[in-house]
């Protein structure tokens, strides 16, 4: 597939990643719904960014646990070709302290909400691609963020059944970042033992996560059902 010309759906595009994601697909000719539900500044902000590239976009407001405004969003979005459901939630919850609200907040917003994505532009799309969003430790998970990397194993199975349901029509596949974006409040030291617990020793950008995606969608129609690991070879090492 070709993104010039096609419509993208990106959640949580209004900052972060999300936005940079948005931005490399308007970029290569794509028109953009952005989606937000807290951040309505800088989706606005961002939109305005992707039409000054000569594409269209289209800011649309939803909670992605809520399947009325998940509904309603997409049907405000119109046909999409491309959904890239990279919104989700991640704080640390060690077990000692670990409540079933923890474990609700993780996994309805970052599984429950693609599903929901998934539910309504799947049933709209007539051939496409979609995009979750997983996690290298959803694989080989570490301690204190429990129910986070439930939720994000929980993309890897999402991903194999729906590329199962949505074939052969729409390909499935998810990006398992490893260390890119590191939470605001990281020490150097812990920013060190980040990088230090990687294969190539440094840390990603997101415009590798931007190739990544740019890559399932125009790089092949022949992959679908898989997790592409972008994780500066993390899973592995020390292996």
């Amino acid at each position: 597939m070709q993104l010039r010309g096609k419509t993208v759906l990106v959640t949580g595009a209004g900052k972060r990643v999300g936005r940079e994601i948005a931005l490399g697909l308007a970029r290569r000719g794509a028109n953009i719904v952005v989606h937000y539900h807290t951040s309505a500044r800088p989706a606005r902000q961002l939109v305005a960014e992707i039409k000054a590239l000569g594409v269209n976009a289209v800011a649309v407001r939803a909670d992605q646990t809520n399947a009325r405004q998940v509904r309603a969003a997409v049907a405000t979005a119109g046909q999409i070709d491309v959904l890239v459901a990279s919104a989700a939630v991640y704080e640390r919850t060690p077990f000692a302290k670990l409540t079933e609200a923890d474990w609700d907040f993780h996994l309805d917003a970052n599984l429950k909400g693609p599903f929901l994505w998934s539910l309504e532009v799947g049933k709209r799309m007539k051939t496409g691609k979609m995009i979750f969003f997983a996690d290298w430790a959803a694989v080989r998970p570490y301690r204190h963020y429990l129910p986070y990397l439930v939720s994000k194993a929980g993309i890897i199975c999402l991903t194999k059944a729906l590329a199962k349901e949505l074939a052969p029509r729409v390909q499935v596949n998810a990006i398992a970042p490893g260390p890119v974006l590191l939470p605001a409040d990281f020490t150097k030291k812990e920013t060190r033992q980040v990088i230090e617990s990687t294969v190539v020793k440094r840390l990603g950008s997101p415009q590798d996560i931007v190739n990544s995606v740019i890559f399932l969608i125009e790089g092949s129609d022949f992959i679908t059902g898989h997790t592409l690991m972008v994780d500066g070879g993390r899973l592995i090492a020390g292996a």
